[in-house]
């Protein structure tokens, strides 16, 4: 298949796109480098450096590349960025995914895969962990966009025929993903230790999470190409505190210098585990990389490039 990957050169994706091309797809990558690096993106990829927000030159793409398949990860990702300038955040991820939509349906696309939020999207969690049937209330402007284009989703597939399916991710974690870019806390821990610097935990340390390793999020997106509709939890099921996560990178560097307390971030969700019994049922999708593993690989992918971070 010839599959266009948004946000290709970006920690997620680019993983994605290099896992596609190792199943013989003909991938292309749509990124404006704001946030990823042009060395993620793989090199038998065709890249295109646009701006998701630009019609025009998505369009070019279209007509240039023609994909079977949209898989659809280009965001503004940050939550405290998104409560700081809902504008911008609702300009890429809203006005930059109806774009690409429209384009897929006027270019012919089959499939669109949606890299969504399992966080943000439900807010504060009823019952844990949270199905795909939880009322949506996020509490931030990117879980609400995440949200909204997922209603664009459901409008597309109704009245346009548009076949497609909205991951919600927990906590992606792994290789590749940059500490400097405000997300990704086992990497942000790992690269302030190696540093010699005290990390920085906002509220007490008891937020809960659901932590994925790449890995597991890269089998779905292969899965996703087939089966699923509609909105998939992609998670462990597990509930982690951010005190655990420094207590596991900790371990892994033997780091005893402590960290530093700060105010929660408004915004942020105390504590969320996500089901995945649906992803199981429907992508025959189960994580298989524990988090004590997953954070060892990560913590050895930030120390071998500490110097490039």
């Amino acid at each position: 298949m010839r599959i266009l990957v948004t946000g290709g050169a970006g920690f997620i994706a680019s993983h994605i796109a290099d896992a596609y091309i190792s199943a013989q797809h003909s991938v292309a990558v749509v990124d404006d480098l704001s946030t990823g690096k042009r060395e993620n993106v793989p090199q038998k990829a065709q890249f295109f450096e646009v701006d998701i927000r630009n019609s025009n030159a998505l369009r070019k793409v279209f007509e240039d590349f023609n994909p079977d398949v949209v898989n659809h990860h280009a965001a503004q990702a940050s939550v405290p960025r998104s409560s700081q300038n809902p504008q911008y955040d609702a300009s890429v991820n809203i006005i930059g995914s109806l774009n690409l939509l429209s384009l897929s349906v006027e270019f012919g696309v089959k499939r669109f895969i949606y890299a969504s939020t399992g966080g943000a999207v439900y807010g504060e969690p009823q019952q844990l962990p949270v199905n795909e049937d939880h009322p949506l209330m996020p509490t931030s402007p990117y879980g609400i966009s995440k949200m909204v284009v997922e209603h664009y989703l459901r409008f597309f597939g109704k009245e346009q025929g548009l076949s497609w399916v909205a991951l919600r991710y927990g906590n992606v974690y792994g290789p590749r993903q940059d500490p400097t870019k405000g997300a990704g806390v086992i990497a942000i821990f790992a690269a302030r230790m190696l540093r010699g610097e005290r990390p920085v935990i906002y509220g007490d340390g008891s937020a809960e999470r659901d932590y994925i390793y790449i890995s597991d999020v890269v089998a779905a997106n292969i899965a996703a190409l087939k089966y699923g509709q509609g909105p998939l939890n992609i998670a462990t099921g597990k509930p982690t505190s951010v005190m655990q996560i420094y207590e596991a990178v900790s371990a892994v560097l033997g780091w005893d210098k402590g960290f530093e307390k700060r105010p929660m971030r408004p915004g942020e969700v105390q504590r969320v585990s996500l089901s995945v019994t649906q992803a199981y049922k429907t992508l025959n999708w189960k994580p298989q990389v524990g988090l004590e593993e997953g954070v060892r690989r990560t913590v050895d992918w930030v120390r071998a490039n500490i110097n490039r971070l």
